[in-house]
């Protein structure tokens, strides 16, 4: 491959997705959230404009002075890696990639005009290629939906709230959008998964990597089926005060916990909706346009209102409950101001006299 084309095709027999939109595998969340700003006119020019304003300038300096390019020369199984997620998924302009000395593994794509992707040593030294694989079509996937831009916002306001924090209430404004926009990141986070999935195709490489960020390189002492039990037992284990904690454990952080997002991602590859994906079945960047910002808000709210019923979380459980017993109570007004509750035990008391029960009622109980 070349910067102006793809001249080969990837090291492993893959499915390449032509023209895919990142819409095919946006958590839906991230996606209702995208498809919104996408519509704005003058969104992106905004943002551009306030470039100047933004360290995205200072970063890239400061990576191309103090860390090493990726290319032909400078790791090459990176570079190839690079080249293959972008053909993959049809990213026809390859971001630049950069590795940056630091022994804790971790991976961004930042920046408005360009996306840049940064890895640590950290996370070279600790994956193999399988899995560096599926790392790289995470941060490309982040590319291809535009995260970088609001991941850049992100940083920036993370500094100015420090710089504002002795401002009366001038923090408190601040934070509460940096707690906006990291709760977006989080579940753009769960969307990237899925894109370097379709990169990689091998989800127990997914796993593993996922596994080995958790536990480092001691592969051989982990297991991934008791690393996706610990997040059942997470999910579904301690009491209220644990859901609270859980809560106040998740504010601070960019991304979901490590087991979540395995558990997410299993459940995902066993969905229909990515096999439909690998089939050739998905929507493509050029419809984009005419994506329907309240569709993408219904499905958003009725992937929460799923997970509210399905979870196994005592505060979730809580809160259908309550919601429950709000339609409940309802149903009991309503039958109420209609007579149809009358009507109903009406109906019943006939149904017992005509089944000869004595004196002509039924049990209730009590």
């Amino acid at each position: 491959m070349t910067d102006t084309g793809f001249e080969k095709v990837p090291a492993r027999n893959r499915r390449r997705f032509p023209g895919i939109s990142s819409r095919a595998y946006e958590h839906p969340a991230d996606r209702s959230a995208l498809v919104a700003l996408r519509k704005l006119s003058g969104f992106d020019t905004v943002f551009k404009a306030l470039s100047g304003l933004l360290p995205e300038r200072s970063l890239r300096l400061l990576f191309l002075s103090e860390s090493v390019r990726v290319g032909e020369t400078q790791f090459p199984h990176l570079h190839g890696m690079l080249r293959d997620a972008c053909y993959i998924l049809d990213l026809e302009r390859v971001p630049q990639m950069y590795v940056q000395q630091d022994p804790k593994p971790n991976a961004m794509c930042i920046g408005l005009d360009e996306p840049i992707i940064v890895v640590t040593t950290g996370l070279v030294e600790l994956l193999d290629e399988e899995e560096m694989r599926a790392v790289v079509g995470h941060e490309v996937g982040h590319a291809l939906s535009g995260h970088a831009v609001y991941r850049t916002v992100l940083l920036f306001l993370t500094g100015l709230a420090m710089k504002v924090a002795w401002i009366p209430l001038g923090n408190v404004a601040i934070m509460a959008l940096v707690t906006a926009l990291r709760e977006w990141f989080r579940k753009s986070e769960l969307s990237a998964d899925r894109a370097g999935l379709l990169v990689g195709q091998d989800v127990n490489a997914s796993m593993r990597g996922l596994m080995k960020i958790a536990g480092g390189n001691h592969l051989h002492e982990m297991n991934v089926d008791a690393f996706l039990a610990q997040a059942e037992e997470y999910a579904s284990s301690g009491d209220l005060r644990d859901s609270v904690l859980k809560i106040l454990n998740v504010l601070p952080r960019s991304h979901p916990f490590t087991t979540v997002r395995a558990a997410e991602l299993k459940k995902w590859s066993q969905n229909r909706d990515y096999q439909r994906i690998m089939d050739g079945h998905y929507p493509r960047r050029d419809e984009d346009k005419d994506a329907s910002v309240s569709d993408s808000f219904r499905q958003s709210a009725s992937h929460y209102a799923d997970s509210v019923r399905t979870s196994k979380d005592p505060l979730m459980k809580l809160v259908g409950d309550l919601a429950g017993g709000a339609g409940d109570l309802g149903g009991k007004l309503r039958d109420k101001f209609t007579g149809a509750g009358a009507g109903a035990a009406n109906g019943s008391a006939g149904a017992g006299e005509g089944n000869g029960s004595p004196g002509g009622a039924t049990e209730q109980p009590g």
